[in-house]
């Protein structure tokens, strides 16, 4: 099994009153290698937070998280680090670019992370944006492309790595819909190619083209 979450729990303390709140309750969740999994659940229900520690990007209170086999759950944030960097991919919502450097800039910014000589990372940044169709816009500022232009951009840079598992959070949240058609088939083309997605998702469209649909409410998996 790729991904094994196993009696999940995740509390934040606020800071004004020190009040704990239970963002994840007791998540019992498996995802095989080479699912296109949707999650699905109302604002505020653990959707993000649960995605946040499928990435390594936060750990959780309690319970077992096992990737590829291997108990993550307790590691050091630089052992985080490096399975972020050489599991993970990741697509936000709003992109998350340096607006004013270039496309092929922006995907090469993972590679400034791992191991790759840098005479090495404008060639491998290229590649990604050849995969994607949008090598003609590699030395156009972020700043300066389409919404659509921009989200292709940042599923290059997820992919700059060779990424087992790709992360995306609302990754069609601001496209409208001609984009957003667009960047799902890119997803399932991804997804054919042996890669394992994982989308967090409002959007019942985006959600009806995976594999399997999780939704959340109230930190706690519903349905599977």
């Amino acid at each position: 099994m790729l991904i094994e979450l196993s009696g999940i729990e995740k509390t934040f303390k606020t800071r004004r009153d020190g009040v704990v709140l239970k963002a994840l309750a007791g998540i019992e969740l498996s995802i095989e290698k080479g699912e296109m999994v949707a999650v699905k659940g109302p604002s505020g229900a653990g959707k993000s937070t649960l995605l946040h520690i499928i990435g390594c990007l936060d750990k959780p209170t309690n319970g077992v998280y096992r990737l590829d086999g291997a108990d993550v759950s307790k590691a050091s944030h630089a052992e985080l680090s490096k399975i972020r960097n050489k599991k993970f991919g990741f697509v936000m919502q709003h992109f998350a670019l340096v607006e004013e450097d270039s496309a092929l800039q922006n995907v090469g910014i993972p590679l400034l992370f791992g191991k790759t000589p840098f005479s090495q990372i404008d060639a491998l940044a290229m590649e990604r944006l050849r995969q994607l169709g949008i090598e003609n816009l590699a030395k156009q500022k972020v700043s300066k492309l389409s919404g659509g232009e921009k989200q292709r951009v940042a599923i290059a840079r997820a992919l700059v790595n060779q990424p087992e598992i790709i992360l995306a959070d609302e990754p069609t949240g601001a496209l409208d819909t001609k984009n957003s058609i667009m960047i799902m088939e890119i997803f399932k083309d991804l997804n054919a190619q042996g890669k394992t997605i994982i989308i967090v998702t409002h959007e019942n469209f985006v959600a009806d083209a995976c594999n399997r649909i999780i939704t959340i409410s109230d930190g706690r998996i519903i349905t599977r």
